[in-house]
This record gives C-alpha cells, structure tokens and sequence, in this order.
C-alpha cells in the first residue's frame, strides 16, 4: 500500500487521502453555494441594477475594483444603517453618484456583470467595506475619517 508522511511524521494510506479529498470536492460546493446571496433569491433585475451601479462608478476600474462596488452595495443590504434591498440601496438619495446618469442608464458592459455575479456569489474585496470613494478626488473630511478597509484602483473603501 502506497502511504503519505504527514506531519509529525504520521503516515496516512493515500486511500485514505484520496478520499479525504474527494469528500471535500463533493461537499465543499454545497457549502459555498448555502452561503452564496443567490440563496438569498436575487432576480435578473437585481442583478441587472447590480451591473448598472458598477458600470457607473467603477467601469473604468480592474476588474477587483468593480466586485468591490458591488460587494459595497450587498454589505449595505446586510447592514442595518441601510435599505434591506439592492433597489433600496442604490435608489437611497446622495448614494451613488452615478445614478440617474448617463453611464447608470446605459448597457452594462459583460464585466460589469460577471463582477456583479462574483459578488453576489460572495467575493468581497472589500472585507465588508460599507463605504468607498475615488480618493483622488473627495475632499469630503467625514469620508475620510471613516477606518480604511482597502484601496482597490482609483476607489478608497472604509467601513
């Protein structure tokens, strides 16, 4: 029987590992999925305002930079301080600047949505970040007080 040394110099049958690692691809997927927010019974026409509001504050950005937008918008729909909807948290007057423009009016691009489905499919870049802001160009004292998450591309994300 062929074996595997492991730590502390334990020896494990490879049958053994092999099967550790099938039980984790079967169920690990099950796992991730029950966590995703698509559980949570997200509709085309969330999804379509999702890759809007990234289309429009972040279609200029990397594509980390544009999961990081739409991940804002998930946690402020988990946060209390916010609308409990993605329509709730997008139309909130003052949110999103680019809401009601031209770029928020037209056509997604095919990566705004695909980072739209990577955050409702639980990528946060952010690590739960409620805020962000182009850094280079707020002056705003009270966004700048906020702790720093991270900084992902031209946007300066805070909690």
């Amino acid at each position: 029987m062929r074996t595997l040394t492991v730590a502390k110099g334990r020896v494990l049958p490879l049958v053994s590992v092999g099967l550790a690692l099938a039980i984790v691809l079967v169920v690990w997927p099950g796992i991730a999925q029950a966590y995703s927010p698509w559980n949570r019974g997200y509709n085309q026409y969330e999804l379509d305002l999702l890759a809007r509001v990234v289309h429009g504050e972040a279609a200029g950005e990397p594509f980390i930079g544009k999961v990081a937008v739409a991940a804002v918008v998930l946690n402020r729909v988990d946060s209390p301080l916010f609308p409990d909807t993605i329509a709730g948290v997008i139309y909130e007057p003052w949110q999103f600047s680019c809401v009601g423009n031209w770029m928020f009016n037209s056509p997604p691009t095919a990566e705004c949505y695909e980072a739209a489905i990577a955050a409702l499919n639980g990528w946060d870049p952010t690590y739960g970040a409620l805020f962000y802001f182009n850094y280079h160009l707020v002056t705003n004292p009270w966004l700048w007080a906020k702790p720093h998450a991270v900084t992902i591309g031209n946007h300066y994300f805070t909690y």
